[in-house]
C-alpha cells in the first residue's frame, strides 16, 4: 500500500465555515443597516447659523422621517411651509398645540404656559429673546425658534401672519437625530421639557443602525482575512523525504 504526503494549507474546514459565516452575517448587518437607514432617515445640510451652537452652518444632519403628530417639545425638525418661503428649514419646537409661549419672564427666559423654562442649548450668557412676544399655539400647529435667537427668522418673525407664527404639523419632513458631519453624533433630547405633558421624544434608531454597520464591516474584514492569516501563522511543512512521486511501501 502506498501513502502520499498529507497536505494542509492552514485553513481547515471549521475555519472556512466560521469565516464564511462571519462574512455572511457581516453583509447582512452592513447592507441591512444602510437600507433601513435610507428608509428611515433623510440627509440635510444646515443652510444658516440660526441653530448654532447646536448645529453649525453647513452641518450634515440626519432627519428621521416621522409624522408631524409625533413631534414633541424640544425636538429639532426640518419642515417646509409656504409662509416661510416653502424651502426646507430647521428649527426647534418650543410649543405645541394649546401652549402659550412668551418672553420674557422675570428671569429673562422663555415662559411656557406661564412657567419659565431653562434652555441649555442657547449660547452661554445669551438672552432668550431680544424681542418680547406672546403667542398661543393652535391645535395641530407648532411654535418654532432657532437656538441662535439674535439671528434666527423663526416664529417670532411671523407673529402677525395667519397662525401667529406657527406651522402645521403636516409641514414636518423629519426630526433631526444626529449630526453626521462634523461628527457630533446623536443629539441629546433637552431635559427641560421632560416634566411637561407629553414629555420628550425618545432616541431614534440612528445609533443602533450605526453600530450595526460598523459591526458588519468588522465581521466582513475578519472573515475575509482569516484565510491569509491562518496560512501565514501555520507551521512550515518539512521537506519531502524523496523525490516527487516517491512512495512508501507497506
Amino acid at each position: 500500500m502506498s501513502v502520499k504526503p498529507r497536505t494542509n494549507d492552514g485553513h481547515g474546514r471549521l475555519g472556512r465555515v466560521l469565516s464564511g459565516l462571519a462574512v455572511a452575517v457581516g453583509c447582512v448587518l452592513f447592507l441591512g443597516g444602510f437600507v433601513i437607514g435610507a428608509v428611515l432617515y433623510q440627509p440635510f445640510t444646515v443652510p444658516s447659523d440660526s441653530m448654532t451652537p447646536t448645529l453649525d452652518v453647513g452641518s450634515k444632519v440626519l432627519a428621521q422621517r416621522i409624522d408631524g403628530t409625533d413631534v414633541k417639545r424640544g425636538d429639532i425638525v426640518v419642515f417646509t411651509d409656504p409662509m416661510w418661503g416653502n424651502v426646507p428649514m430647521v428649527k426647534r419646537v418650543v410649543g405645541v398645540g394649546g401652549d402659550t409661549v412668551a418672553c420674557c419672564g422675570a428671569g429673562g427666559r422663555i415662559t411656557l404656559n406661564g412657567k419659565e423654562i431653562d434652555e441649555p442649548y442657547l449660547r452661554q450668557g445669551k438672552i432668550a429673546s431680544a424681542v418680547e412676544f406672546s403667542a398661543t399655539v393652535p391645535a395641530g400647529k407648532l411654535f418654532l425658534l432657532g437656538d441662535e435667537r439674535h439671528n434666527s427668522m423663526d416664529s417670532r418673525a411671523h407673529l402677525q401672519e395667519a397662525g401667529h407664527g406657527t406651522v402645521p404639523v403636516s409641514s414636518v419632513i423629519g426630526r433631526v437625530d444626529a449630526v453626521a458631519w462634523p461628527a457630533k453624533g446623536v443629539l441629546e433630547r433637552p431635559a427641560n421639557f421632560a416634566a411637561l405633558p407629553g414629555g420628550i421624544s425618545g432616541p431614534g434608531p440612528v445609533g443602533p443602525l450605526f453600530y450595526a454597520i460598523v459591526a458588519g464591516c468588522v465581521l466582513i474584514l475578519a472573515g475575509a482575512a482569516y484565510g491569509p492569516v491562518a496560512r501565514a501563522l501555520a507551521p512550515k511543512k518539512p521537506a519531502a523525504a524523496g523525490k516527487t512521486g516517491d512512495k512508501v511501501n507497506a
